[in-house]
């Protein structure tokens, strides 16, 4: 790991107050709202710009506190996750009475304050639910679940916590972002196999348990219930429109996390090993960012690495890691996140960056035009020989866009996993 000088005081308020710096989103949303006009999209501007800024002036942090701190120091850094779900909860249906009975709003006025919503609730409010659902105590999980029904999301939970670290950075994770795959094509991806992964991996713990699908214990039916419960408050309050600017909020909150998860593990393979088994999660499979002001700002989620490795550490005990163990971006996620959004630039700037990982932890593996054993596999669910996996050789530069057709006449869609890496499992 890198530089292991433990830093003490772990407890001090002068440590703990910088990861309190998004509540000051909250006193600039509600300011954005009364002054309208392009002050509305003062919280994202803050939120992206100015975090990017920070993070030149205060340079990276790659000191590590002990991991062996007992939580009992903590307390300072668990009430910042805690309080953000009432205070998110009274914001977002506050401005929605508040736009309700404001004329000074128009419109797109309107459209904006609930986009600047939608990011304080997709960088922030979701953030601190991945924090959240991680740890143990049923407030915690509660409030986690309430941060994600505030956006519509909530099966993001299950989907994390059975699919995603079980499988990250294999074919068999949809949040995995293939290599050379746009965000454009990997967003609509996630949002449908994300949401039957979830659905399958609670159906499977209910089959082992002897329980059936509308056992009190099935998550699912929770979810349901609290995203109901909002939107119906939403409509209550706004009627129709309320309804859709509380949808809104809530899309764009996904857009941003969606944007975090590309960025989090873009073009990075596990070995598969063979029998469906693949080489164990290790610091090498995510992109890690030591930016200090943003990981104040995303409560330490840049040092993705260690919480794959532990995923129930807190925050402020997530370790950091040398270049040598563990792949580092140049920015911070959120100019990552920005740059996503421009796939030609997030290409020219990433891709030799894989290429130099793969190089570097699987020389084995070649790379560029001449790259042989690309798996694909039918699109098609209908196809006969959907299972039995193809190979083709085909340039690096056309694995997310080529389409070929298989023997029986059905589409078939190349996989951005070299065969190394893939399984017949996921064939």
């Amino acid at each position: 790991m890198a530089d292991l000088s433990l830093t003490p005081e772990i407890g001090q308020w002068r440590k703990v107050l910088p990861f309190w710096v998004s509540y000051l989103l909250f006193p600039l949303i509600w300011a954005s709202a009364i002054l309208g006009g392009w002050w509305v999209l003062l919280a994202p501007v803050l939120a992206w710009y100015l975090f990017s800024l920070l993070d030149l002036a205060f340079g990276l942090s790659h000191a590590n506190e002990d991991p062996a701190t007992d939580v009992s120091a903590l307390a300072g850094y668990r009430w910042a996750t805690l309080l953000w779900a009432p205070l998110q909860f009274v914001s977002i249906f506050g401005l929605l009475i508040y736009v309700s009975h404001s004329a000074h709003l128009n419109f797109w006025e309107q459209l904006g304050l609930f986009y600047s919503l939608g990011v304080m609730s997709g960088t922030i409010g979701i953030n601190y639910s991945h924090e959240m659902m991680h740890q143990k105590t049923a407030v915690e999980r509660w409030m986690a679940d309430l941060l994600l029904a505030m956006v519509l999301y909530s099966h993001f939970r299950s989907e994390h916590l059975l699919v995603h670290h079980r499988y990250v950075a294999t074919p068999r994770d949809p949040v995995t972002a293939r290599y050379n795959e746009s965000f454009y094509r990997f967003f609509p991806r996630v949002l449908k196999q994300c949401f039957f992964s979830a659905i399958s991996a609670e159906r499977a713990m209910l089959r082992r348990a002897g329980r059936g699908f509308f056992h009190s214990k099935n998550p699912l039916l929770r979810y349901v219930v609290l995203q109901v419960g909002f939107v119906l408050l939403a409509f209550g309050i706004g009627g129709f429109a309320g309804a859709l600017l509380f949808a809104f909020q809530a899309f764009v909150a996904v857009w941003q996390l969606e944007l975090v998860n590309y960025v989090e593990h873009y073009g990075l393979t596990r070995k598969h090993l063979g029998d469906g088994i693949y080489e164990h999660v290790l610091p090498r499979h995510s992109w890690n960012a030591a930016h200090r002001a943003s990981n104040w700002l995303l409560i330490n989620l840049q040092r993705h690495s260690d919480h794959h490795y532990k995923p129930d550490r807190p925050y402020p005990l997530l370790q950091t890691y040398a270049p040598e163990e563990a792949p580092h971006l140049a920015f911070g996620y959120p100019i990552m996140a920005m740059m996503a959004m421009f796939p030609w630039r997030f290409r020219r700037f990433m891709n030799p960056k894989v290429q130099r990982w793969r190089k570097m932890y699987y020389p084995g593996l070649r790379i560029g035009p001449r790259i042989t054993g690309l798996q694909i596999r039918c699109r098609d669910k209908k196809c006969p020989t959907r299972t039995a996996g193809h190979k083709v050789a085909l340039g690096i530069e056309m694995q997310a866009q080529a389409k070929l057709m298989c023997s029986d006449g059905f589409s078939w869609g190349v996989d951005a996993f070299p065969s190394e890496f893939v399984g017949a499992e996921d064939l």
